[in-house]
């Protein structure tokens, strides 16, 4: 059949991430979402990541949601439902080269029939009675007011609210509770929260490419990048004889991301991420393996792009990565309802790069 698709509709194999608005109920957990911002869409209602499990590795600060990834595996039981959450810390100063221990990934995943959620798909209408997911499950388990991650230190005046810890507890209370402490009806409306993220849908579409690119951006079947295609060589010597090496993987990551320039992320489970630099690319023994002793393969990967969105830009220091690569279990091992960490790598931009 891929023999009768005109060249230029090409898929690669890799799929892309866009940012779409949505209405509020289309993000909750018994959606199945894929989304950016916001508080997190919990999968399994139980055993979720507390702190420790969800702190900064350098500032020891709780991380705030950043995104999630619906990726259920066709074919395993186990993995009917499968999510993967990525949360990062908010303080800039922890942004250093080449660093990734300010972020965090877990993984989880439930069976079809399970205790949490329907056997049948969820109906496409919103719900008469969504209820209040974001503040406390339907297990019981209480969540922070400020981030929606497990909270069990509730406010001492209204016993209203809880946090999942003293510094989300003060950040809210200079942001908003201070002014709504002890109202029952304000507490339960939706008031912006601006410590979160924007929250927006994560929509996906194959990638296709033109012709001319394609030998740049199609070789998602290899762990490495490939430096040695004699057209992507004859296409860079043609401009510059002297280009270096990190000048080829660099140029090969503009070209391929020049036909969907509004792409946050790259999806292709077992294929090989798109590297904008040679330089700090891992090797497989720096990709430990799943607690269960199984390999971690490349799933996914977070684009620059995405911190245009988050609004995140200050005078003086800014969070920042120039891609974000997440390594999952490839036997997506059964851990019940916990929440299994992954791995995550940062590779930033060359100090001469620039998008």
């Amino acid at each position: 059949m891929a023999g009768n698709i005109p060249k230029s509709e090409r898929e690669t194999g890799v799929i892309l991430g866009f940012l779409e608005e949505a209405e509020a109920w289309q993000l909750l957990s018994a959606q199945f979402p894929s989304k950016v911002g916001g508080k997190p869409a919990w999968l399994s209602q139980q055993n979720l990541p507390t702190l420790p499990e969800i702190e900064c590795e350098k500032c020891q600060t709780p991380l705030v949601f950043l995104l999630q990834v619906y990726a259920p595996l066709v074919g395993y039981e186990r993995s009917f439902h499968r999510t993967l959450y990525v949360f990062c810390c908010k303080t800039p100063a922890c942004y250093t080269r080449n660093d990734s221990r300010c972020f965090k990934v877990y993984r989880s995943q439930l069976r079809r029939e399970n205790e949490f959620y329907s056997f049948n798909p969820p109906p496409d209408e919103k719900p008469a009675d969504p209820g209040d997911e974001h503040r406390i499950l339907s297990t019981g388990v209480k969540l922070c007011y400020l981030c929606g991650c497990p909270g069990q230190k509730a406010c001492s005046r209204c016993h209203l609210v809880t946090y999942c810890s003293k510094e989300h507890q003060v950040i809210d209370w200079k942001q908003r509770h201070k002014k709504e402490c002890c109202d029952e009806a304000s507490v339960a409306s939706e008031i912006l929260n601006s410590f979160v993220f924007p929250e927006r849908e994560l929509v996906t579409e194959p990638e296709k490419l033109p012709v001319k690119h394609e030998e740049l951006c199609a070789s998602n079947s290899s762990e490495q990048v490939n430096y040695t295609s004699d057209l992507e060589e004859k296409e860079l010597e043609s401009m510059a004889f002297h280009e270096t090496r990190d000048s080829k993987v660099f140029l090969k990551f503009k070209k391929c991301i020049a036909t969907e320039p509004h792409q946050v992320l790259r999806y292709c489970r077992e294929g090989s991420p798109l590297w904008l630099s040679s330089e700090h690319v891992p090797i497989k023994a720096e990709v430990p393996k799943c607690p269960c002793g199984a390999e971690r393969t490349f799933e996914f990967q977070i684009m620059p792009q995405l911190l245009n969105h988050l609004k995140v830009d200050r005078k003086d220091a800014s969070i920042d990565w120039g891609t974000l690569v997440i390594y999952t279990c490839t036997d997506s091992c059964d851990q019940g309802n916990k929440y299994s960490p992954e791995f995550i790598w940062k590779q930033d931009f060359s100090e001469d790069r620039v998008l």
